[in-house]
């Protein structure tokens, strides 16, 4: 039996921020596959606020991914994703808060959930919801291009962290929609820092997992938490 284990649904965005960050420390973990049970009692006694992931290791169980991520550094062995440094610490929160309210909001939210998401279940896209989130994209690549554009491999500077991980499955969906390929191409250090991310092992062994199956549960965000414009 595998300990720890992550609770989701296999292409939540927030999920597979944990599942690459807990590969990459070289963490053997479980998948347990929410989709049938969302918005159930068995996904709401795991979080109350029907949201995923769930982390639970040993007896204690954890959400919000922000809080995973933080307890995956420091409970596991193998490469440490946070910086000592207290001013490089800050700029990582910085990052990991900006992915919430500007990266995965306009691009997963807004965007694919439009061209990908509702289509595969046969709901018609909104184009407003799309138009509204666009310039609001720009801005964001705009923002991690100027971060990027000076010889910086990673968001910190030389030291991958949780900052990279949190910020790659967001541009990863947004870059499955023609929305995303007629973008990306005008923010080169951007797509250096894409495809360095792409090649890493753990993004390769993550994606390689990851069944791009139509989300069933979804229909009912087309109602309950669908943008209005």
């Amino acid at each position: 039996m595998f300990d720890p284990i992550v609770y989701g649904f296999p292409r939540s965005t927030f999920v597979n921020i944990v599942r690459l960050l807990l590969t990459h420390k070289g963490v053997s973990y479980g998948f347990h596959d929410l989709e049938s049970v969302m918005g159930k009692p068995d996904h709401l006694a795991l979080h109350p606020f029907n949201r995923v992931p769930i982390l639970k290791h040993g007896d204690f169980t954890v959400y919000e991914t922000s809080a995973i991520a933080t307890y995956v550094d420091e409970a596991f062995n193998g490469p440490r994703l946070t910086p000592q440094d207290v001013r490089a610490r800050a700029r990582m929160n910085q990052w990991i808060g900006a992915v919430n309210s500007y990266y995965y909001p306009y691009m997963i939210y807004h965007v694919t959930h439009e061209r990908l998401v509702f289509p595969e279940l046969g709901i018609a896209s909104d184009e407003k919801v799309v138009a509204h989130a666009l310039p609001k994209v720009d801005t964001a690549l705009r923002v991690v291009e100027r971060e990027l554009a000076h010889g910086k491999d990673f968001l910190l500077g030389d030291q991958l962290s949780i900052a990279d991980f949190y910020l790659l499955p967001s541009t990863f969906a947004f870059s499955l929609t023609a929305e995303g390929q007629a973008m990306y191409p005008k923010f080169p250090a951007f797509c250096r820092w894409r495809e360095r991310m792409d090649n890493l092992p753990a993004t390769q062994k993550v994606r390689a997992a990851v069944q791009r199956l139509p989300i069933g549960h979804a229909r009912e965000w087309a109602n309950s938490h669908r943008p209005k414009y």
